[in-house]
């Protein structure tokens, strides 16, 4: 798991954002005070910080503060830009990299894990362990006992959300809302289907990781 701070005019931008991301292997505060945010960082361990940026004329504060966050204590910087902001984008912005809005929570984990692997940030964390499984996460691969497991994205994404949030039990509306996003309208049985498939895969008498809790959803079992 990585930490990050969100930095926001406004928390109601990026609260249903951070959530999502806690999901995908980052975890986020939200601060809306630009000019205190930027004092706390130095004495938080953070991986990241993610700045929006939305292209009104008040927005040139929040890129004077990227500019500074990065030049003082060297973490990378994801500029979460609003449409107008990318009409108006220009060289004043320094980041590493941004997203444009609909700020999709998928899109925004993959791109600041991609330049914490360029900057050497990544190493054992983007593995997750549990007894004879890997989950390697910088290569989309899933092992046991070092035999690779073929899984289809969406069980992998599924394998990976549980796995990171060993012991914990989730409910298959949650599951979806993570997995599948909050835009999706199928039945919670999909839920059921693609953990039948993935038991099918990486369990087996000597194996078991997952727990489904009866009348409640399922969960990983703690390493």
């Amino acid at each position: 798991m990585f930490r990050a701070t969100i930095i926001a005019d406004r928390k109601e931008q990026v609260t249903r954002l951070g959530s999502e991301l806690a999901g995908k292997g980052l975890i986020c505060s939200i601060d809306t005070d630009g000019r205190k945010a930027a004092q706390k960082i130095s004495r938080q361990a953070l991986d990241l910080v993610l700045v929006t940026v939305d292209g009104t004329p008040d927005s040139s504060e929040m890129m004077h503060l990227a500019r500074c966050i990065k030049k003082e204590t060297g973490l990378p910087v994801v500029a979460l830009l609003s449409r107008q902001a990318l009409y108006r984008l220009d060289s004043g912005l320094i980041a590493d990299d941004f997203v444009v809005e609909p700020w999709d929570a998928m899109e925004v984990a993959e791109r600041a894990k991609r330049i914490l692997r360029k900057s050497g940030s990544i190493g054992d964390r983007e593995l997750i362990r549990c007894g004879d499984l890997v989950i390697d996460q910088a290569k989309y691969e899933v092992s046991i006992n070092g035999k690779a497991i073929a899984l289809t994205f969406r069980e992998y994404e599924l394998l990976k959300f549980l796995a990171s949030n060993g012991g914990r039990v989730f409910t298959r509306d949650k599951l979806l809302d993570e997995v599948w996003g909050y835009d999706y309208y199928g039945g919670d049985r999909t839920v059921d289907v693609h953990i039948r498939r993935l038991r099918s895969k990486i369990e087996d008498s000597t194996h078991t990781f997952i727990e489904t809790v009866r009348n409640i959803g399922y969960g990983f079992k703690a390493s």
